[in-house]
C-alpha cells in the first residue's frame, strides 16, 4: 500500500471513530492530503463560507448535490459529469433544471488544483462542502473522511431510480435508503436536511389540484390554511413562487419537523414521514427542543458519505469530465 493510500485509510477510520461536534468545525480528518495538499480542507471551507455569506440560499444546494452524488454509484462525484446528449445524472429527472452548485464546485476545484494540481477528488470536494454549508448556516460539524475517486460513468437512467422522490410513500422511501445503507431512522433524520431546503410549485401541484388522480381534489393530509396559503403561491397549472421547506428560510434548525407535524410539509415523502409509527416518533422527537437532531443529522451524514467509495477512480482535472 503507497503513503497516500494509507493517509487515506488512516482519515477514513479517524472520521468514523471520531464524535461529532456541536455547531462547531471539526479539525477535519485530513491525512490523506496533510503531506500532498494541506491546505485542501481550507480552501473549500473559506470558498464555501465566501459563497454562503454572498448567497445563503445555496447552503440547501450544495448539501442536496452531494446526497444526489451519494445515491447514485456512492460518493464519486458522477453527478457532476456532463454529457453532451444529455445523458448524465443531472439530467435525469429528479436533477435536471433544480440541482444547484456546479458552478460553485467548478470553483473550489479550480483553486485547489491552482495549489496542488491532481490530487484531491471532485469527491472529496461535495463531501466537504456538504459539511462546511452545513455547518454555516447552523448545524453540527462532522468528520469528513478523504481519499474518495471520481468516478467515469454517469447515467441518467440509474439517477431517475435511483434517487428518492418527492412522491415516495414511507415504505418506498425506507427501500431506497435501505438500498444505499442506511436504515429507517437515518431516513427520517436525513430528511430532516429539507430545513434548508427549497421546491417549486410543480413539485406541489398534484397535492393541491389532482391528489390521487382525482381532478381539483386536495391532500388531505394538509393542513387547510397551510394548503390556502399555498394555492396562492402555486396558481393551478402556473410555475407559482420558490417555497422554502420551513418557516426559518435558509437556517439549519429543527423547524422542518415542527411543519412536518403540524400537517405543514410540502412534499407527500414529507407527509408520509407520518404514516408510520417509527417516523411519527422521531419526527416528533425532533420536534422538540433539546432533541439529538443535530447530532444525529450529523452522524448520519457521515455515514452516507462513505456510500460505496470507489476504488476504480481517477482524480478528475475538472469536475464536469473525466480526464482524457
Amino acid at each position: 500500500m503507497g503513503s497516500r493510500a494509507l493517509m487515506c485509510l488512516i482519515s477514513a477510520l479517524a472520521a468514523i471513530l471520531l464524535p461529532t461536534s456541536t455547531n462547531a468545525y471539526l479539525p477535519t480528518t485530513d491525512g490523506c492530503y496533510s503531506e500532498i495538499c494541506p491546505q485542501a480542507t481550507t480552501i473549500v471551507k473559506n470558498m464555501v463560507n465566501k459563497i454562503i455569506k454572498e448567497n445563503r440560499n445555496m447552503a440547501g444546494g450544495l448539501l442536496r448535490l452531494h446526497f444526489h452524488d451519494c445515491f447514485v454509484r456512492g460518493c464519486d462525484a458522477s453527478v457532476l459529469l456532463d454529457s453532451p446528449s444529455n445523458e448524465a445524472e443531472k439530467d435525469a429527472r429528479p436533477n435536471a433544471n433544480s440541482l444547484r452548485g456546479f458552478k460553485e464546485i467548478g470553483e473550489i476545484k479550480a483553486a485547489i488544483e491552482a495549489e496542488c494540481p491532481g490530487v484531491v477528488s471532485c469527491a472529496d470536494i461535495l463531501a466537504l462542502a456538504a459539511r462546511d454549508a452545513v455547518v454555516e448556516v447552523g448545524g453540527n460539524s462532522w468528520s469528513v473522511a478523504l481519499g474518495r475517486k471520481d468516478g467515469r460513468v454517469s447515467l441518467k437512467s440509474e439517477a431517475d431510480v435511483k434517487i428518492p422522490s418527492p412522491f415516495d410513500t414511507f415504505d418506498q422511501l425506507v427501500q431506497n435508503f435501505a438500498a444505499v445503507g442506511l436504515n429507517q431512522h437515518e431516513m427520517v433524520v436525513l430528511s430532516g436536511g429539507h430545513t434548508i431546503g427549497r421546491a417549486s410549485c410543480g413539485a406541489v401541484q398534484q397535492r393541491l389540484y389532482n391528489f390521487g388522480g382525482v381532478e381539483g381534489a386536495t391532500d388531505p393530509s394538509i393542513e387547510p390554511k397551510f394548503a390556502k396559503e399555498l394555492k396562492e403561491k402555486c396558481p393551478q397549472n402556473q410555475q407559482g413562487s420558490e417555497l422554502s421547506m420551513d418557516s426559518s428560510k435558509n437556517t439549519f434548525d429543527n423547524l422542518y419537523f415542527k411543519a412536518v407535524l403540524a400537517k405543514k410539509g410540502l412534499f407527500e415523502s414529507d407527509a408520509n414521514l407520518l404514516t408510520s409509527p417509527v417516523g411519527l416518533e422521531l419526527v416528533t422527537r425532533y420536534s422538540k427542543p433539546g432533541s439529538s437532531f443535530y447530532s444525529d443529522f450529523a452522524a448520519a451524514m457521515l455515514k452516507m458519505s462513505n456510500i460505496q467509495w470507489s476504488t476504480d477512480g481517477e482524480i478528475r482535472r475538472v469536475c464536469s469530465a473525466i480526464n482524457a
